[in-house]
């Protein structure tokens, strides 16, 4: 196990450094128009929900690494109404037909957005509880670095408009730190689980793939900001505070 650890570890440190990640850190960049690619994350994050109810969860198990598995997926199955508050706040809740959203959901842009929760799924609906934990450090992997990343740009965005920004903040973050998983029993038993060879060349594909999807999710989120430029609008608020509201 300790093998494929070091391997999401190293996986991590090279996902760190993509070019969403710079992008999303330019100072010379309006922070709103750095999370411009807000609403493309939508498939992903509200699937993700699912994945942790239905594809990683198993009630009934007396696994002892399941029992973990379990009790992150009710951990993190809840967040997708801090993703809906913060698209209201960033300004992207744009009025479109029920069939216009759909098309854009589904639509080229976001392609790969929805492979990453079909891939997720494949892989943890056909693997064993020692699967299915290294499958969500991955997912803790990609999510420390991302939310990292947005913190910096809401903490920017809050100076000016005076709100609290959910899913891209401070509490989001806090949650991913403070998950069961990263007690010190957990990680103990994390590392001293022993995988038999085709667990571990199973884990082995599993980590590469995942860790593959998210890269290529980078770039298509990078695309779809550099081709959507927002338009800063000021506006005051009746408490005359200064906003910022978004048209794209």
């Amino acid at each position: 196990m300790k093998d494929i650890l070091s391997l999401i570890e190293k996986k991590k440190q090279d996902f760190a450094i993509l070019p969403l990640f710079q992008y999303m850190e330019n100072p010379y960049i309006h922070p709103l128009q750095r999370l411009a690619f807000a609403p493309c994350m939508a498939h992903f994050i509200m699937s993700f929900s699912d994945i942790n109810k239905y594809v990683l969860r198993t009630p009934q198990s007396s696994h002892s690494i399941q029992k973990i598995v379990n009790q992150y997926t009710y951990e993190d199955d809840n967040h997708w109404p801090w993703f809906i508050s913060d698209v209201e706040q960033l300004g992207f809740n744009q009025l479109l037909s029920f069939t216009d959203a759909l098309k854009f959901i589904w639509g080229e842009e976001t392609k790969i957005t929805r492979q990453i929760a079909y891939r997720t799924a494949r892989y943890a609906l056909e693997g064993e509880p020692e699967i299915k934990i290294l499958i969500i450090q991955v997912l803790e992997a990609t999510a420390d670095v991302f939310f990292s990343k947005s913190l910096k740009i809401t903490s920017e965005l809050r100076q000016n408009t005076n709100l609290e920004y959910l899913f891209f903040g401070d509490l989001h973050l806090h949650e991913e730190t403070e998950h069961t998983m990263g007690n010190p029993d957990s990680e103990k038993l994390l590392a001293e689980i022993e995988l038999t060879d085709s667990q571990y060349k199973e884990a082995l594909h599993a980590v590469e793939q995942i860790f593959n999807i998210f890269s290529e999710w980078t770039y298509e989120l990078l695309a779809y900001a550099q081709n959507h430029p927002v338009e800063i609008v000021e506006s005051k608020s009746a408490s005359s505070k200064s906003e910022l509201a978004i048209c794209l």
